[in-house]
């Protein structure tokens, strides 16, 4: 009797525990995989290290705000991240006429336009409306040269990069989950081996947030915002409302678009660019190894938001370490942890045989580094792949 009254209580203990570990795994996950592009895009557009800090601790903050809150409101599991593809065009972009307080007021721009898409339907239609294969081919252009730093690490620090490289490799085979985690454990190793690190790296552990006044001016919001919007929307948002749909959820995009850019505007005073419905990790809280009940699953994203409440503390621990490290192998550690996403791109800019050449237009051309009008070559690429869709779409209608 006793044993069979147990069994009960031991399950519904096992169903508990389930979404909570889900939800921490997500968030261990995401932070680990792609903090150090966060920390570089941030560097890329101006910031100093106190305001890369406070960039870090604002988005953790922001995403465990509104992934609580969201979630239990909802009792659906709405996973928020902060937007990757993003912080590589940061990266690819680079400083901007104005410094980071120009990057800071791109950022606000970008934020606006996400509310704007939850308050009016037929914007968001437009925003979706742009083909696929395009918005691929600017994500993938955006990832290229990115996604070639680790081979450069391991021509230039061989002894240091290869061990990160087949971690990851290796990982990849047996646990792919863990394959970005672990290459950041192996390249926290090597760094800490061969980098003499800051003797007070623990000694102000807690992040201080810096207020940034945001510059408002043409070349940062075309340069910056539109391209950060689009990649958001296309690389994030959208893919995350598919993972969610996949697995039964059908929530109202108004009130996730409008919390999410509300909470980035806010976020943006404090160093922080975008927000946003997480994509990869989303489905490790919206799938059934969360909870074999889809009901009980928001749990995990509640246990994921408050989880990057404690990364948010780690936020200047994390820039002392990466700042003292060889910016060749957090490169190195960044490419690898975007392969996939570039992978995907790459998959979604030829699976249309119409759109393949506008889109192979657009992967080239955000991919060359292209600068003209001090705009970046994100925005020019989506603009010479639409205007070749556009002609040739004439062409063939005549």
């Amino acid at each position: 009797m006793i044993a069979a009254s147990s069994d009960p209580a031991n399950r519904q203990l096992g169903n508990l525990f389930q979404p909570i570990f889900s939800g921490l795994l997500a968030a261990l996950v995401g932070f680990a995989s792609s903090f150090a592009i966060i920390l570089q895009g941030f560097d890329a557009v101006g910031a100093t290290a106190a305001q890369a800090a406070s960039g870090l601790f604002a988005l953790s903050l922001g995403m465990a705000l509104v992934g609580v809150t969201m979630s239990y409101i909802t009792k659906t599991p709405l996973s928020i991240a902060w937007s990757t593809p993003g912080a590589a065009l940061l990266i690819t972009t680079g400083a901007v006429q104005g410094g980071f307080p120009a990057a800071v007021g791109a950022f606000i721009v970008a934020s606006v336009l996400v509310v704007v898409a939850g308050f009016w339907r037929p914007f968001g239609r437009a925003v979706a409306a742009i083909p696929m294969p395009l918005a691929s081919a600017m994500l993938a252009g955006i990832l290229f040269n990115l996604c070639l730093a680790p081979v450069r690490a391991v021509a230039e620090l061989p002894a240091l990069a290869l061990p990160i490289v087949l971690v990851w490799a290796v990982c990849l085979r047996f646990a792919r989950i863990w394959a970005v985690p672990a290459a950041v454990a192996v390249s926290a190793v090597m760094i800490a081996i061969s980098t003499e690190l800051p003797t007070d790296l623990f000694a102000s552990p807690w992040p201080a947030p810096v207020l940034v006044l945001p510059v408002f001016n043409f070349d940062a919001i075309v340069g910056i915002a539109l391209p950060l919007f689009v990649v958001t929307m296309a690389s994030q948002n959208i893919p995350g409302l598919a993972v969610l749909r996949t697995n039964g959820y059908h929530p109202d995009v108004k009130p996730i678009f409008i919390s999410t850019g509300v909470v980035s505007a806010i976020g943006a005073l404090m160093g922080g660019q975008l927000i946003n419905l997480a994509a990869i990790t989303a489905a490790l809280c919206a799938g059934p190894e969360a909870h074999p009940d889809r009901t009980k699953r928001y749990i995990a994203a509640i246990a994921a938001g408050l989880a990057y409440i404690l990364f948010a503390l780690g936020a200047g621990i994390a820039v002392a370490f990466i700042s003292a490290a060889p910016p060749i192998l957090i490169e190195a550690v960044a490419g690898l942890a975007l392969i996939g996403a570039m992978a995907n791109a790459l998959v979604g800019l030829v699976a249309d045989e119409d759109l393949r050449l506008p889109a192979v237009l657009t992967f080239i051309t955000a991919a060359s580094g292209l600068s003209l009008l001090g705009i970046g070559a994100a925005f020019w690429g989506l603009i010479a792949g639409g205007a070749l869709h556009v002609l040739l779409k004439t062409k063939k209608a005549a």
